[in-house]
Formats: C-alpha cells, structure tokens, sequence
C-alpha cells in the first residue's frame, strides 16, 4: 500500500493525540500497564537474542512497540495495522525511532505476510486489543499466515479481552467479564473520562488529520464494533492449533483480560 503523507501532522501534534488515547484505552483495561509488561517479559525470556524480530500485529499508534523498544533497544519490531490516522499518529511520534518500522498492511489480505519484506523469519508476534476485530475465519486465515513466517518455536503473544464460551463453562464466563466491569466501576464511577468512540469524535475534528481521515473513509474502517469479532477464547485456540502451533495457552490473566500464547513447532 502507498505510503501515507503526513507533511501536516507534526510530532507534538501526533504526541498529544497519543497521550488521549492512552488514557482512554487505560480506562477499558485496568491492568493495561501490567499486562504490557507480562507480555515483553514473555518476548524477552523466550526470544533467545538481545535483538528479536517481533511483529506487532495491529498496532495501533504504536504503544506495544514502543515499551517494547525502551526494555529490548537492540530489537525491531514491524509495527502492523491498516488504519491510517492511527499509522499516521505513530509514523508522526515515532517514525525516527531506531528499530521500528510502520507497515501499512491489512492482516486481511492474501499477501500481507509478504508485504512485510522480512529478511528472516521473526521470533515472536506480538498483538494487544486488535485481533479480536477479525472476524473468526479471517483470523484463522492470519494464523495460517503468521505461522509461515515466524520460527520454529517462534511466539505469538495476544494480549486481549476473550471469552470464555458461556454455553460451556456459564460462570466462569460471567465472572470473567464481571471481574473486568466492577474494576472499571471502582475506578470511574461516574464513567469513563472518554470513551472510544468519543476519542474518534474528537479526532475528526482536527485538520491536521483531514488527509489520514478521508483514506479512513475510503478503505471503509470503523470505529463501532459490529457483533461479529473474535471475541472467544475458543476461536484464537482452534486457529493456533490449525496453523501448526504445538503449545497454546493463558500466561496471564485477570478475568477475560488475558495474555494468550501460541508456540510455533518446532
């Protein structure tokens, strides 16, 4: 996909954008810091190397990738996803930083894996909050994919909200999800500072994001959830499993938050 231009959005700009959304994504995830910190611990103990390729599926701004960077300065880490204000937000923010590099691939696509231009097979995939938006064969389909390109024994680490499956296991679904909520209600009983789809409200109205806004509208994206993600645990498992992923499980967890984790055979 063409580069995005992005001559008008200047870093403070991107930067003060970013820092909104932090706050607002803190506000889902109680235990965002922690679950971030879970993860990198993962990718730096099982990596092997003081320089891991790690793919960062769905990036967003670039949060994962970079906290990834500030505790493992000598890794890269491809920073994936196809929403162009966010892309634009993180290339403005980031874009010198050593290490990272922006990619404007959609996970959907049949070549995504090879719109990558990797020079070796990476050593982990890394993803918060973005795969559950693919809908479940879609997401089988990335799985079949990624695996093709990490190594063997190769990680991939999905830090995200997903369900038990209530017909099957109905209380512990609930208190999966009650868990998250009566933190949430703790933490802002008044509600939300922000909400997600207030943060894009917001930002539609900047000009300085007039350019990254259209492309948005015309590749069709949306900021509302439509009811047909991949939001059960199950789905995530049966796919990893498919792709040729020997070990599948929960590192880390507090309700359906939680860190799941495919190991690529060997």
């Amino acid at each position: 996909m063409p580069e995005l231009n992005q001559d008008v959005l200047d870093r403070e700009t991107a930067q003060r954008w970013i820092a909104r959304w932090e706050i607002q994504q803190q506000g889902y995830l109680p235990d965002r810091e922690d679950r971030f910190t879970a993860l990198i611990d993962a990718v730096e103990e099982a990596a092997g190397r003081p320089d891991p390729l790690v793919l960062d599926l769905g990036c967003g701004p670039g949060s994962l990738s970079v906290r990834l960077l500030d505790r493992m300065p000598a890794a890269r880490v491809v920073a994936i996803d196809t929403d162009p204000v966010l892309l634009a937000l993180g290339r403005a923010a980031y874009g010198q930083r050593d290490g990272l590099r922006f990619a404007d691939v959609d996970l959907r696509s049949n070549g995504w894996t090879a719109e990558l231009g990797l020079d070796r097979p990476a050593d982990a995939a890394v993803s918060t909050t973005a795969l559950h938006w693919l809908q479940p064969e879609a997401l089988h389909v990335m799985y079949a994919r990624l695996a093709t390109v990490l190594r063997p024994g190769g990680l991939l680490l999905d830090g995200d909200h997903l369900k038990d499956d209530p017909a099957v296991v109905p209380t512990l679904a609930r208190l999966g999800q009650a868990l998250i909520e009566r933190e949430e209600q703790r933490r802002f009983p008044g509600g939300l500072p922000e909400s997600w789809q207030g943060w894009w409200e917001a930002i539609k109205e900047d000009p300085a994001l007039a350019g990254p806004l259209a492309e948005r509208e015309q590749r069709r994206l949306t900021e509302n959830h439509h009811g047909s993600e991949s939001v059960q645990l199950a789905t995530h498992v049966d796919g990893l499993r498919a792709a040729g992923f020997a070990e599948i499980g929960t590192i880390w967890q507090r309700g359906e938050n939680r860190i799941l984790v495919g190991v690529l055979a060997l």
